[in-house]
């Protein structure tokens, strides 16, 4: 894939990507509406007080399964997606505030979010609209706020049937995070106990630092 790719394209990759989810809304909620994701959660939400509420937004909340979570601990929780199908399921699910926004085209307020949770859905964004996308998300963020990132790991761009994805290892997305102000607090291999090579999924825990 080249590294330019025309606003054309751009726009393909979107309403193919989109279409996809569309076309496979509810089986794609049947699939991981019972994932053990418990890890990630920890990850993100340790990283704040115990008893403070939260803003948080789910970036890529998919049919609503989070946003559930975090609205039954107390949290205020908002949900984005690109699906209209997967925000009329998330708003169904959660009651919460959902957004359909394109990941390309986003309209978020600054400073609104304490906390950004970003489970298996910026990998959807291609690596030349990545640094952007990942600013818009720190200028989302309050000071100190945290970003919690998971994506398929790989060293490749481009499409898996219908859905394209960028993939990338640790190094990579350092950069990235780092170029756009954030500060890496960690990451780990998930499934946890499994061998790295049976562990397709790179979990990073970010801070917005400047």
């Amino acid at each position: 894939m080249s590294d330019t790719l025309p606003e054309q394209q751009l726009a393909e990759i979107e309403r193919l990507t989109l279409g996809h989810y569309n076309g496979n809304a509810a089986a794609f909620w049947q699939g991981t509406k019972d994932h053990d994701v418990s890890q990630n959660y920890q990850k993100f939400l340790g990283r704040f007080p115990p008893a403070q509420q939260l803003d948080i937004l789910d970036f890529g909340c998919g049919p609503g399964r989070d946003l559930c979570y975090f609205k039954s601990l107390g949290h205020r929780p908002v949900g984005l997606d690109g699906s209209r199908a997967f925000t009329e399921m998330a708003r169904q699910h959660s009651g919460c505030p959902v957004l359909h926004q394109s990941f390309l085209a986003l309209d978020l307020e600054r400073a609104a979010f304490d906390g950004i949770f970003a489970n298996a859905s910026l990998f959807h964004v291609p690596a030349q609209e990545l640094p952007r996308v990942l600013r818009e998300l720190w200028d989302a963020l309050r000071d100190g706020g945290i970003l919690f990132t998971s994506n398929p790991r790989g060293s490749a761009e481009g499409w898996s049937g219908e859905r394209y994805g960028h993939y990338m290892e640790f190094e990579v997305s350092q950069r990235y995070l780092e170029g756009a102000g954030f500060e890496i607090l960690e990451h780990y291999y998930r499934p946890d106990g499994k061998p790295r090579n049976e562990q397709p999924w790179l979990a990073i825990v970010s801070r917005k630092h400047r």
